[in-house]
């Protein structure tokens, strides 16, 4: 497809103002932090702040919302160094409370990419879920390809709670014209998801229509810039630039150190130290990861020589009421008091490695006598 120079800012400003001019208004950007009592470590979707809303709650708002909010998968992590995984980024979302229904949700979306955007229509393909003939005759009409697939298109945000089916936009991003469907050629990258948020899910699997249907749909705003730009990794795209220019002058470049940094920063900005347990310990695991790359090819390299300029664009672009120099001098703790451990545990693991491989009785002495935990250990091993 024929490629934009819209910047990530720009291509946030065109989708919430075609949202906002039909009648939708703006939420705002939740941290990553849920609010107490929540289970979730973090927010993984754009739709998590509005679960109790989709659930049929009023909105003070109204029931047709729109609104960017950052989220942070786990999930990801051993994805992540691929050209379109993240563990922090950006979902664009638009939503109907019970107010219009599916079809004229994958209407607008159509209207946008091709209007708002200048998607070349022929670079489009979908998939649906094969109960879901609303949306298949919606796209059939629109001229656009339609794939239908079972349960890779049916949506939910965890074991219960509100669900449906959903129709993935993907466009084509090889050379030539496009050839195949999502399903067979990863050269479709899937950009949007609108899921018809009809069903709740019960603690015993069955399945009971909403009082108020609604729609909630997720752009991948990284995602979404990587094809607009013409770029073939969401690391290429502006929003990563201080970091690609900056860190690839210090350490050979890797995807999942720009990642891991960027995210650890998002991180640390809203409220979360490195720590043993819950989302500290993601923290903590998200900068060893990054030491643990960085010192493989050179045990010198250090934390200290990140430059501000990546954490400070960063900080700015996210909104976080923190100062980017706190923020590295978290950075450099954590990176101290793991070298600390590594200096301490790797005598250790040498002598337990000289009668073998380690059994599950030396992984619980390491930690119950020197408390040092199994994945420590793993790292210990990965650096030596």
């Amino acid at each position: 497809m024929e490629t934009t120079t819209l910047t990530t800012r720009q291509i946030v400003g065109t989708f919430l103002d075609f949202y906002r001019e039909r009648g939708h208004q703006l939420v705002g950007d939740a941290t990553l932090v849920p609010p107490p009592g929540d289970p979730v470590l973090f927010t993984s979707a754009g739709m998590h702040p509005l679960t109790p809303y989709l659930e049929g709650r009023p909105h003070p708002l109204g029931r047709r919302l729109t609104g960017v909010q950052r989220c942070l998968r786990t999930t990801d992590l051993d994805e992540v160094g691929d050209d379109t995984h993240l563990t922090l980024f950006q979902m664009l979302g638009s939503w109907s409370l019970g107010d219009y229904p599916g079809e004229q949700s994958l209407r607008w979306g159509y209207e946008l990419l091709r209007d708002g955007f200048g998607v070349d229509p022929g670079s489009l393909h979908v998939t649906v879920h094969h109960g879901d003939p609303g949306s298949l005759e919606t796209w059939q009409r629109l001229g656009v390809p339609v794939e239908t697939l079972g349960e890779d298109n049916w949506w939910s945000n965890g074991p219960t709670g509100p669900c449906g089916p959903d129709s993935e936009i993907f466009i084509w991003t090889g050379d030539g014209p496009p050839t195949g469907t999502p399903s067979t050629d990863d050269r479709w990258v899937e950009v949007w998801n609108h899921v018809m948020m009809r069903h709740r899910r019960h603690d015993d699997g069955s399945l009971t229509d909403l009082d108020r249907p609604g729609v909630d749909t997720g752009m991948g705003l990284e995602r979404m810039a990587m094809v607009l730009q013409g770029r073939s990794s969401v690391f290429d795209i502006d929003l990563f630039e201080p970091w690609t220019r900056t860190v690839s002058s210090l350490w050979s470049p890797s995807k999942l150190v720009y990642d891991h940094l960027r995210a650890s920063v998002v991180v640390i900005g809203d409220g979360v130290h490195p720590s043993n347990t819950g989302r500290g310990y993601v923290l903590r695991r998200l900068i060893r990861r990054t030491l643990t790359t960085l010192w493989r090819d050179d045990p010198s390299r250090t934390l200290l020589d990140l430059p501000p300029e990546p954490i400070a664009s960063t900080v700015e672009h996210h909104g976080l009421r923190i100062d980017p120099l706190y923020v590295h001098d978290v950075l450099v703790y954590e990176e101290r008091r793991f070298a600390s451990l590594l200096r301490r545990g790797r005598p250790l693991i040498e002598r337990l490695l000289l009668r073998g491989p380690l059994t599950e009785d030396d992984y619980c002495y390491l930690h119950d006598t020197h408390g040092i935990p199994r994945d420590l250990v793993e790292e210990v091993l990965t650096t030596t």
